[in-house]
């Protein structure tokens, strides 16, 4: 069952993310992602995260689909106007990419480039827009396609992020533009998630739940001062401090979380620190391999 038909049939869906090479070595990011081989309904592929320079992830979304997963391929605006973005949403359809993550794109400020020139001439809006023009066979400027693309867009979410209003309204335009999914930042806090996919129930789309294991508290602190969004609560921190095995702790911890949001969400997407190690051991523990 392809990622899209999971969307519809109501099964509890996983996903994993990976990130391309700084590079043009493929071996290692492929056994990498190796290790989810049978457990997840897609691989999310980043598309220079963080405003860091990294392989397009065209690539590696094809190279994926080859071994025989199902990918979702991050496409930001900040990199590409709106010829580069038709042409790469093309491309991706010929070679077989169908699900499209869209987002905005952190600001260049933020990577390890940041004299780079930021584009946005879209947002993540009309990119969503865009895709389903492209998908009714019709370029930007309405010109018709040779062939349609047939692409399943989703569209990213912070479920800390506050007034719920404002964030809802956001939500509201991406859904009617045609957005299937969300997939959102990390959430280390069942209650602050719950709160928000209540919150957005009316939307009707599913909300696949962001879910960062911890390894230590000195990482955990890191990304509550350094990464927007990223808000851990202190107690866990705390029992990540006193852990004889913080690694395993972390993953109880992540184990936890994931109990907690199942009944408010449709899935869970999974982004660990140093690699996917430990992800059929959270897995096994969740009940979920």
């Amino acid at each position: 069952m392809g990622f899209a038909d999971a969307l519809d049939s109501g099964k509890f869906i996983v996903t994993a993310e990976v990130s391309p090479p700084r590079g043009t070595d493929l071996l290692d990011i492929l056994s990498e992602a190796g290790q989810l081989q049978g457990l997840v309904d897609a691989v999310n592929v980043t598309d220079n995260q963080r405003a860091m320079m990294r392989m397009s992830p065209l690539v590696l979304c094809h190279k994926l689909a080859e071994t025989g997963f199902d990918t979702i391929m991050h496409m930001t605006c900040r990199d590409r106007n709106r010829l580069a973005l038709q042409s790469d949403l093309l491309a991706a359809h010929a070679l077989g990419i169908h699900n499209i993550l869209a987002m905005s794109g952190d600001y260049p400020t933020m990577g390890d480039q940041p004299s780079s020139k930021p584009v946005f001439d879209l947002d993540s809006v009309q990119l969503l827009q865009l895709i389903e023009k492209m998908n009714s066979g019709f370029d930007f400027q309405d010109g018709p396609l040779d062939s349609p693309t047939s692409l399943c867009a989703g569209t990213v979410a912070n479920p800390g992020a506050r007034p719920l209003a404002l964030q809802l309204l956001k939500l509201n335009k991406k859904v009617s533009a045609k957005a299937r999914f969300i997939q959102t930042q990390a959430v280390f806090d069942a209650a602050v998630f719950n709160e928000f996919a209540d919150a957005i129930k009316s939307i009707g789309i599913p909300i696949i739940a962001g879910i960062i294991p911890l390894r230590s508290a000195r990482g955990a602190r890191f990304m509550n001062d350094k990464i927007p969004g990223v808000n851990i609560p202190e107690d866990d921190i705390k029992r990540m401090e006193t852990a004889a095995d913080p690694v395993s702790e972390g993953l109880e911890i992540a184990a936890e979380t994931i109990a907690n949001i199942r009944p408010t969400c449709r899935g869970i997407h999974i982004m660990p620190i140093g690699g996917h190690g430990n992800t059929r051991r959270l897995l096994e523990i969740c009940g979920l391999d």
